[in-house]
């Protein structure tokens, strides 16, 4: 086995109730004035109000402009309020979007220059300020992760900024703060938690720790997606979902996820299509690409799924794992074909340009692609 690396957050707080550990994480890092991180949705039903008696005593701030798929200038704008305010931490209350400039704006903390100097990997100067995630959604996994992706409207591509100094200090991962998500949401980022298992098992970099996180994951989305979508009340299915989206963060932290995500960043930079669906939409088509070149570990996820494969060759098993897949999408009325959201058929050559050049993603992929392959599994998920 070779040399491999693990990386989460710092600490991570799990389980019903677990939000009331708040609190205590404030005091034991020695914050006593953060700004919270969220949308105006969250606020508005009431999310933002469990979390803010937990912080009796203390001075705070709420930043409600988070927005799905974060523009560069929404970083900025948090980051002015963070620094005009004299906040000394952050808590992101939300997806993976108000996670997602949390992390942002606590680089830009440490950073006299731009916001643009950030992007790519490994070049924050050092620590910023604290973070605590609360994550909303079983989705993202981006509170255990080193990564914030941003999108970039007048380039119209989604760029991350890469580095260790981006793990939240706290990731407080509690089923009740997914209560309020609406079906549609609870779908969509449960299909993207999958999308993160998935990826990160076949992934090049993958070890024994990643394998037996994303396994588990996909073990648990195959089973609680459809009961959390079905019923959104359903404490044990949310739970597990929480849980589940997780695991499959810690795994894709560590393992990297590949073609799939690759692709489907043009869809949301030029369409904002909404990052679990563009997941969704693609991944049928690059594990059919990429199936070929671990079959056996298709196999595994097939059996995952729960799938009866044991009198399949390698091959057929890895077609049922593509099938159940899906199912699942199918059961939680994910849309299919990339034409449903009105892309042009012409667009197809430009987003095959883009996506060929995140090569972040696609050298983490078991088997190699370039513009021409893009091009074809975006012809095939027309």
């Amino acid at each position: 086995m070779s040399i491999s690396t693990f990386k989460i957050a710092n600490k991570l707080i799990t389980g019903n109730g677990a939000t009331e550990k708040l609190s205590e994480e404030m005091n034991r890092l020695q914050v006593s004035n953060p700004l919270i991180v969220t949308d105006e949705i969250l606020q508005k039903v009431g999310v933002v109000d469990q979390v803010t008696p937990l912080l009796k005593g203390l001075s705070f701030k709420t930043f409600t402009g988070v927005k799905p798929d974060p523009e560069l200038k929404i970083v900025e704008e948090c980051a002015e309020v963070f620094s005009k305010g004299n906040h000394d931490s952050l808590i992101a209350i939300g997806g993976g979007s108000a996670i997602d400039i949390a992390k942002s704006v606590s680089a830009l903390s440490s950073h006299n220059g731009q916001l643009a100097e950030l992007i790519g990997t490994d070049l924050v100067p050092q620590k910023g300020c604290p973070i605590i995630t609360l994550p909303t959604t079983a989705g993202t996994g981006s509170e255990v992760t080193n990564i914030s992706i941003l999108s970039d409207k007048e380039a119209q591509l989604k760029k991350g900024i890469v580095s260790d100094y981006l793990l939240p200090d706290v990731a407080i991962v509690a089923p009740e703060m997914t209560l309020t998500m609406p079906p549609s949401v609870t779908a969509a980022s449960g299909v993207d938690a999958l999308v993160h298992a998935i990826e990160a098992y076949i992934s090049v970099h993958a070890s024994p720790i990643t394998d037996a996180l994303a396994i588990q994951a996909i073990k648990m989305i195959s089973k609680n997606l459809p009961k959390a979508y079905s019923n959104p009340d359903h404490m044990e299915a949310r739970e597990n979902m929480a849980t589940a989206s997780l695991m499959a963060g810690m795994a894709f932290g560590n393992a990297g996820v590949g073609a799939v995500h690759a692709l489907a960043y043009p869809l949301g930079g030029r369409y904002n299509i909404a990052h679990g669906v563009s997941n969704a939409l693609l991944l049928p088509y690059v594990m059919e690409w990429n199936k070929i070149a671990c079959v056996e570990r298709f196999r595994d996820i097939a059996n995952a799924f729960g799938e009866q494969v044991s009198h399949l060759s390698d091959s057929d098993a890895a077609d049922q794992a593509v099938k159940a897949m899906e199912r699942l999408c199918t059961e939680v009325n994910i849309p299919t074909g990339l034409r449903s959201f009105d892309i042009p058929e012409s667009a197809i050559n430009d987003m095959a340009e883009d996506a060929s050049k995140i090569e972040r993603l696609l050298n983490n992929n078991p088997r190699k692609l370039g513009k021409n392959e893009i091009e074809q599994i975006y012809q095939s998920a027309y």
